[in-house]
Formats: structure tokens, sequence, C-alpha cells
């Protein structure tokens, strides 16, 4: 199985979580390409098998600036991954009410869109509740890779 992991992030977190998750996901067996920087080409190019996206929310809900471009060219090219599986690890604060999480529901959105299949629901983090959200991610990585190398 292989597993094409990108990320968006403004001060690291999301990215850090990304990099846990390259190495949690080799250590499951799985063969993983971290996407960076991050295009629609380069995600295609990868022909991973399964897809993985990190994602930080900022302002007031909004995508971090380097997973726009991605997230808008997407919209546009509409490329189909039809039933590949995805998860999303959305991080943002609770403090901010109903825009918590929300560009990583916005990714999650996206890939339904283009007809890719989520694994496992969300994984939400919150940075008021949490200090380490890479080790918080931890049991969900491993359900995902779970669902993932079922027969």
């Amino acid at each position: 199985m292989h597993l094409a992991i990108f990320s968006g992030s403004v001060f690291g977190t999301a990215d850090e979580v990304a990099d846990v998750a390259v190495e949690r996901c080799r250590a499951g067996g799985m063969e993983v390409t971290r996407i960076k920087p991050l295009s629609v080409d380069a995600l295609l190019e990868a022909n991973a098998d399964a897809i993985l996206v990190c994602c930080s929310t900022t302002g007031m809900g909004e995508l971090p600036a380097n997973i726009q471009d991605f997230y808008y060219e997407m919209q546009s090219r509409f490329p189909l991954l039809t039933d590949k599986p995805f998860g999303v690890i959305a991080l943002g604060d609770a403090g901010y009410g109903d825009t918590f999480c929300l560009a990583g529901e916005q990714m999650r959105e996206l890939l339904l869109d283009v007809q890719a299949r989520e694994v496992v629901p969300v994984l939400r983090l919150d940075a008021s509740e949490t200090v380490t959200p890479e080790v918080d991610a931890e049991p969900w990585l491993d359900e995902f890779i779970a669902q993932l190398l079922v027969p």
C-alpha cells in the first residue's frame, strides 16, 4: 500500500503531525511519499493508493497559505480520485467556535467531491487541549493504517 501524505500549515504544527504520520505509516508497513512542495501534479504523479491530509485552520476558518493553491487547483481541474481511500487530520482551536478545524473539513469535502472514499472519520485536534498533537494523532493513525491494510 502506497500512501501520499501532504499538509497545510501556518506555524508548522500540521507539518510536524504529517512528518510523524510518515514515520508511523512506514513502521506500519506502508510505502509513503511526503508531497512537498504540494501541487495537483505532484499528487497525481505520486500515483499513491491512498491519501492522508494534515491541515491546520488559520484566521477565521481559512486554509493555510501553503495549501490554498492546491485546493483551488483541485477545484478547477477536478481530477477524479474515484474510490481512492483517504483520511484527514484537522488541527484547530475550539476557542474559534464555528470555524474550529474548518480548513480540514474543507479538504475532506474536496476529496469527497472528487469521489475519494473516507476511510475513518476526520480527527479533530484542539490546540486549546493539547500541546502534543503528533502524539494525540497516534491512535487515529493506527486505525487509519489498519483500515487501509484490510484485505
